[in-house]
């Protein structure tokens, strides 16, 4: 379909959104929460955790499931590594997902402290691997 000033976007976009829940249909599931913590403006820690599921997820209907994330691979299906190669443009996905922040700020004897932590609660990924790349969507 061509929209009114000429483009195909429209129906491209279509196509694509097909194209990837036909190919999902078969793919893996997993498990993935990430944590970070930063104090007094310093990585502490961080940590990502991935499990493959055990039982199929319940896919919920909500507008986070149309957002899908494409990283390059180069045929592994380890998807630490995958994520590993690719972490800013992961962290990035997860952000426009919605991270739970916790801040805590103290003055003690005019120093100041603080510590945020940035959590993703374990959501299920509906994950596609491919020869060149991997396509992430969450199910919840």
């Amino acid at each position: 379909m061509r929209s009114r000033d000429g483009n195909n976007t429209f129906s491209l976009s279509i196509c694509s959104i097909i194209l990837f829940f036909s190919t999902a249909l078969n793919a893996d599931e997993y498990l993935i929460s990430y944590r970070y913590m930063v104090k007094d403006a310093t990585l502490h820690n961080e940590s990502l955790l991935i499990s493959k599921t055990m039982k199929k997820c319940a896919q919920t209907n909500n507008k986070k499931s149309n957002y899908f994330l494409i990283l390059q691979n180069s045929a592994s299906t380890d998807l630490r590594q995958i994520i590993s190669n690719n972490s800013e443009k992961f962290i990035d996905y997860i952000h426009k997902l919605g991270l739970h922040v916790e801040h805590k700020e103290t003055t003690v004897n005019s120093q100041n402290k603080s510590t945020t932590i940035l959590t993703l609660k374990t959501t299920c990924f509906k994950v596609d691997f491919n020869d060149n790349f991997v396509r992430m969507a969450p199910l919840n």
